[in-house]
């Protein structure tokens, strides 16, 4: 397993990034950490300068495991569920920029809230609205992975558990799409993390950290040293990426964090 952790390209209102903004000295930071690859949470690629951020990411010798959506959602609205239509074509073509971005770094793009929240027309509509997004944009680039997110039922009425994120997979039927499982999350929904785990097996393409709290991993009741032992048993080989809030600030935040995946990495 490899480490990362989550830094915006921009400014951001999310408060589980350790890093938002002035993105050269966060990457400086998180390399000097012994990270070995940078999250990169991006609200438009469009608004980027691709060719400068592939310039700072190889400076600092780093790897992208998965670009992050949500701020599409969270400061613009844009949402696959949407019953506007126009909104869920202009929410498919900015998922789609973030696709072409991830192919730049071999990195997969999170389906978290991008999909939505809740919707006026009901549950089993927004649901085939997502199916028919998400199957759009698999198909848009069969060799950059997408990753849907189980998200507690307290922030979306959409696949809260790994079990229903495993019956959405089945809908979608693509095989570039897997299952980002955030420890966070299956804390308030997963009666074990370990089984949930297990039970998601191969279809497991990235790992959120966090603590109960989503605070740094060590600082709440997690046990992390099970978690990694049932993904070593599952022959999990890909990242494990801190998603946490800067507290009691960003650098001890991400050094607290290093300190525990040290203990059980290395």
């Amino acid at each position: 397993m490899r480490t990362s952790i989550v830094a915006s390209t921009q400014p951001a209102s999310f408060s589980a990034v350790a890093y938002k903004g002035e993105l050269e000295q966060s990457l400086q930071t998180i390399a000097g950490l012994g990270y070995d690859g940078v999250e990169l949470a991006v609200r438009d690629p469009n608004l980027l300068d691709i060719e400068d951020l592939t310039c700072l990411i190889k400076k600092n010798q780093l790897k992208v495991p998965a670009i992050g959506t949500g701020q599409a959602f969270g400061e613009e609205g844009l949402c696959l569920s949407h019953d506007d239509m126009t909104i869920r074509q202009n929410s498919i073509k900015r998922l789609l920029s973030h696709i072409d971005l991830a192919s730049r770094f071999d990195a997969v793009v999170i389906v978290g809230l991008i999909r939505g929240q809740s919707c006026p027309a009901g549950k089993t509509a927004a649901e085939s609205r997502i199916v028919e997004g998400l199957q759009a944009c698999a198909d848009h680039n069969a060799g950059v992975r997408l990753v849907i997110e189980p998200i507690n039922r307290y922030e979306t009425e959409f696949i809260n558990t790994v079990e229903s994120g495993l019956v959405f997979l089945d809908k979608v039927n693509r095989n570039n799409v897997g299952l980002l499982l955030d420890t966070f999350h299956m804390n308030i929904e997963e009666p074990s993390m370990e089984r949930s785990l297990k039970l998601a097996g191969n279809k497991v393409f990235h790992v959120h950290l966090a603590d109960s709290n989503r605070w740094y991993p060590g600082a709440g009741h997690i046990d992390f040293r099970s978690i990694f032992q049932t993904l070593s048993d599952m022959d999990y080989n890909d990242y494990v990426s801190a998603e946490i809030m800067p507290l009691p600030d960003a650098q001890t935040a991400a050094e607290k964090t290093m300190e525990t995946l040290s203990s059980l990495l290395f």
